[in-house]
């Protein structure tokens, strides 16, 4: 009998034809998703500055790599859990595995409302101590759809 030490080459090897075009689809439903998050921050950053043109990946760096005054000690800026570059795997303080969360390591990144929120929700008030504007989540979102 042969022992198979990595059955999950075979089983990616096994799946890739069959899998391949369906990746294709997924991976443009997640753009979809992602714009309509987009669409989604866009239209509130438009409510609170009528005077609002578009996001910014320049800026969404920016927020990612800035070190608050009002940040915790422990977490005093994103990249102190996610690293700062994008592709690699961060780690939270506890210690676990984050994924990377540039889009095209990670496509499936911003592609749920409730969990981009709930993830702003808690890493914003965790490094900013405040609540994210949208203009903010829109830019790093845009910024990480770059990377």
């Amino acid at each position: 009998m042969t022992l198979i030490r990595r059955p999950h080459i075979v089983l990616l090897a096994m799946l890739l034809p069959i899998g391949a075009p369906a990746f294709a689809a997924t991976a443009a439903q997640y753009a979809a998703a992602r714009q309509a998050i987009l669409n989604h921050y866009a239209a509130e950053a438009k409510k609170a500055d009528p005077n609002f043109k578009g996001f910014s990946a320049a800026a969404g760096k920016a927020f990612f790599l800035a070190h608050p005054a009002t940040a915790r000690k422990a977490t005093p800026s994103c990249s102190t859990c996610h690293t700062t570059n994008t592709h690699n795997w961060g780690r939270t303080r506890a210690g676990k595995r984050i994924a990377p969360v540039a889009v095209s390591v990670t496509p499936s990144r911003f592609t749920s409302l409730s969990k981009v929120r709930l993830w702003f929700r808690r890493n914003c008030q965790t490094v900013y101590r405040r609540a994210c504007t949208a203009v903010e989540k829109g830019n790093y979102i845009t910024f990480m759809a770059s990377q």
